[in-house]
């Protein structure tokens, strides 16, 4: 059943105003189709090969799709593991470990040595640089990915006081990842 809208547009197309003689009803490309459909429909893309876009020959994706393409269009450099695995109970055994004179609560992971990160930075760190965000930045110039703490992990770190009662994630540097970390906060750089 057309309503009154359809109705009124249907009659006005078919008599039409020049010459008297009926238009075809072209269907409106506005009904059934999403407002990011009808964007994509109404936007016009470079010719092929002018930039990003045109190499990627996406005439018919949406702009949510073309924004994404353009964003990664190739791997990350940096970017976190997955948690550590629970299904290793070892994995989740925390002991306070003497790390530069301090106790520092750790996990050992595959025999190595894992530091709660956020309490090395607090005990080591602090007074060297800027702020957490600054160990990360160095961390991802030195190429040393640090490994997520799981839910148990966090869990047992906030009951023990190594991090802040609302953290609910966390992670882990091996001893010898954050020797090579605070060589690097320790150092000065003169350019000269």
């Amino acid at each position: 059943m057309e309503s009154a809208v359809d109705s009124a547009s249907t009659a006005s197309e078919m008599s039409g105003s020049s010459g008297g003689s009926p238009r075809v009803k072209v269907p409106s490309p506005a009904r059934g189709m999403s407002p990011p459909q009808l964007l994509a429909q109404r936007m016009t893309l470079p010719p092929p090969g002018l930039g990003l876009l045109g190499s990627l020959q996406m005439m018919h994706h949406s702009p949510l799709e073309l924004m994404a393409a353009a964003h990664h269009h190739g791997p990350p450099r940096y970017g976190s593991p997955p948690p550590i695995s629970t299904s290793d109970p070892s994995a989740n055994e925390c002991k306070l470990v003497d790390y530069r004179g301090q106790k520092v609560a750790a996990f050992i992971i595959q025999g190595d040595t894992m530091l709660c990160l956020p309490q090395a930075f607090e005990l080591f760190l602090k007074h060297l640089v800027g702020g957490l965000h600054t160990v990360y930045t160095k961390l991802k110039r030195l190429d040393i990915v640090p490994l997520v703490c799981n839910v148990e992990q966090v869990r047992i770190l906030r009951g023990l006081g190594a991090i802040q009662p609302g953290v609910n994630r966390c992670k882990l540097l091996s001893c010898k990842d954050f020797d090579v970390l605070y060589r690097d906060c320790t150092t000065a750089r003169y350019v000269p």
